[in-house]
Formats: structure tokens, sequence, C-alpha cells
């Protein structure tokens, strides 16, 4: 009981981690795998998880360990680090979170029937209730409200499997053929999947940060075991709901010859439509609930850690100015970024497949990049070696740092050539 008390009193990081992972990744790329290539997909989700563990691991680490961010720790093994980490930063900006809120504002439109109404208006009014809501609420109202939105999310998905799983698989078209995993389709589908599963490396900096904001808010740091183990049950759940998601797309789309969209909107309307189909009408309500929230909840995550990692380079940047910490500050990065990416959705809302190919290209590749810096944080002097990672951690990093580098390779293969 004393254990779950220290968990529940801990909760913030790992929950909001969980909170921004579950998003497209998830609610899209795990349901399609499992629509389309069936349960064996399974195997690549439960494999993406385990090998970027170490990266978001080290998150928590490091600022536990020290009471810095990894952004510092950049800095601290050159500033050549940090500027590649900007780069990084300022192109997955102005690209992944239009792309989030224009996915968004469109399952609005499509789960609830609104008609009448553009999808660029739809996200304005999610910019404003967003933005309002970071920062009246901050911090803390971020991390309390998220343990209602996950709790309820997390509730609605458990049903909706159970449902999905009681009621049993559909009937398989009369002509379907299994579709090849290792074709070029099927590897550049492969490569998307753990390359997002569960989230991009480049967001281990994002808890290190709300691990901060948590110290500061809850009046006191956590031991090094205790701030893990709030991160690995966020970090379980989000693995959970990753094979949750792919279980209703199997169960329900698997080998019945629908042409699924490549639009995250339109897809996500296929699926619902689809599960009630299968299930009943009434069970809608769960299915739509689930969708939404699950990208609700990751626009409102990236938005404050995005404004938070921005602040954070830009004061690292610039250490003869005043600092970039303060409530104004965090306020005007917030409507700055919500301005900006509203901007970039109205411009570029056709192209946006486009920018966010851009972010998804350099996101991939610089990904073993990313989670050597992080390693190098965490084995630096920074950290007394009793708080470091062991050895076996360590060799998971370097298998993963491995893996990574070889799809990205492959990726950059198939995109360039």
């Amino acid at each position: 009981m004393s254990q779950l008390k220290t968990l529940l009193k801990n909760l913030g990081p790992g929950l909001l981690f969980a909170s921004m992972a579950i998003g497209t990744s998830h609610l899209v790329l795990s349901t399609k795998a499992g629509a389309q290539y069936g349960w064996i997909m399974v195997i690549p989700i439960v494999l993406a998880n385990v090998f970027k563990y170490p990266f978001f691991e080290f998150g928590i680490r490091y600022t536990n360990v020290t009471g810095k961010s990894l952004i510092e720790g950049y800095l601290n093994r050159g500033k050549g680090w940090l500027w590649l980490y900007a780069f990084i930063t300022l192109v997955t900006t102005f690209t992944i979170l239009a792309a989030l809120y224009s996915v968004t504002a469109g399952l609005f439109i499509n789960l609830f029937g609104i008609g009448g109404i553009s999808e660029s208006f739809v996200a304005l009014g999610l910019f404003v209730f967003i933005s309002a809501i970071l920062i009246i609420g901050r911090y803390r109202f971020l991390e309390t409200s998220l343990k209602f939105v996950v709790t309820i999310l997390f509730t609605a998905l458990l049903i909706t499997t159970a449902l999905v799983i009681f009621k049993g698989q559909v009937p398989e078209a009369a002509n379907f053929e299994p579709p090849e995993i290792f074709n070029e389709l099927g590897i550049l589908f492969l490569i998307s999947l753990i390359g997002w599963m569960p989230t991009a490396v480049e967001a281990s900096s994002w808890l290190s940060l709300w691990s901060i904001e948590k110290y500061k808010t809850g009046g006191s740091r956590p031991s090094l075991r205790e701030a893990l183990q709030e991160f690995n049950s966020g970090y379980l759940m989000t693995a959970l709901l990753a094979i949750f998601f792919l279980i209703i797309g199997w169960m329900t789309l698997y080998g019945t010859n629908t042409e699924l969209s490549g639009k995250a909107t339109i897809f996500a309307d296929q699926v619902v439509k689809l599960f009630t189909t299968h299930i009943g009408s009434w069970a809608y309500i769960f299915i739509a609930i689930s969708a939404f929230a699950t990208m609700f909840s990751t626009c409102m995550t990236a938005h404050d850690a995005i404004a938070r990692v921005s602040l954070d380079i830009l004061g690292l940047l610039t250490p003869k100015s005043k600092h970039f910490a303060g409530r104004r500050h965090y306020a005007a990065g917030v409507l700055v970024l919500a301005l900006v990416n509203y901007l970039v959705l109205a411009a570029f809302g056709a192209n946006m497949g486009l920018l966010v190919a851009l972010a998804t290209f350099i996101s991939f590749v610089l990904a073993p990049v990313v989670g050597y810096m992080n390693l190098i944080n965490v084995t630096s002097n920074d950290l007394p070696k009793a708080h470091q990672p062991g050895k076996g951690l360590q060799w998971l990093t370097y298998t993963s740092i491995l893996f990574l580098s070889l799809f990205a390779g492959y990726y950059c293969w198939l995109v360039l050539f």
C-alpha cells in the first residue's frame, strides 16, 4: 500500500509521457498494423518499445540525479551538441505540432458529425482552448487534468478491446490474401511504425523538463528508484495501449479487403464505423472518446513540452541574457507556438504531408545520434558511478543505437535513391 501511495504521489513525467506518446503512433499506426498485417505486428511494436526504453529512461535518470535537464547536459558535452538538438527542435516544432492539431480537428469533425465548419477553424479553437489551459494552469493543472484524461482513455480503450475480443474476429473475405511484410511497401510501414513507437527519441528531453517542473511543484525530489518506478508505469501503459489499438485493428479490419485511407482523420473514421458495424451502434461512444481523447491529450502535452524545450534551448544559447524560465516567458512561448503553427496549418495545410515527411526524415536519421547523446550524458562525470546505468542497460543502449542506425540508413536509401 505504501508503494502505491508513493507511486501516486510521484505521478507526473511518466503520465505525461504516456499521454503524449499515444497519438498518431498508436491511434493510426498501431491500428493500421493490426488491420493490414494482423497479430504478427505485435512483435515490432514490442521490439520498438524495448529498444527505445533506455533513451527515455536516461531523461528521467539524468535529471533526477543532477537536477539539470538533458539539454543542459548536451551543452556540457559541447556547444555543437546543443546546436544540433536546437536544429532538430526547430524543424519538428513548426511541423509536428501543426499536424497534430490538424488531425485532432479532423477527428473532432468526423467523429462527432459536425458539418458546415472548416478543419482550420476547429484547429484554431483547439489552439486557443489548449493555450489557455496551459497558461492558466501550467504544469500542476496539466498533470492533474491528464490523470483524469488518461484514466478515461485507458478505461474506454480497455472496454473497447474487451468488446472486440468478446465479439470475435470479423470473417475473412473469400478472396483475401495476406499482404507481404518484407516487400518495399511493408518495410516502409515497419520503419514508420518503429520510428514513431512509442514516440520520437528527441522527446527524451521533454521527460527531463517535466521532471524538473514536477520537482519544483511537488516540493521534494523523489529518489532515483521512485522516479524510475513512476516512469516505468507510464511507459508500460504506453506499450499496453499500443497493443490495445493493434487488437482493435486486427479483429475488426484484418482480412476484410477494406481499402484504408492514408489520411489519419479519415482512417480513424473508418475504424470507428467498422467497429460499430461489428459490435453495434451503442458502442460508438467508447471508441469515439478513445480516439479523440488520444489526440487531444497528445496536443496538450506536446504543446507544453515544445514550449519548455524551446525556452530551455534559448536560455542556454544566450547565457548573458535573462533566463527564459519565468511564467511570462512560458506564456509567450505557448502563444507564439500556437500562432506560428496555426499559420503553418492554414498556409501549408494541403502540403502538410510534405512538411511532416521532412520532420520525419530528420527525426529518423538523427534518432541514433540523440540516443548516443543521452548515453554520453548519463555515463559522464555529471553522475556518480552508483547512479549511472548498469552494464546490461548500457549494452541494450548500444544494441538499440545499432538497430536504429540500420533502420535510419535503410530509410535514407529508400527516400534518396
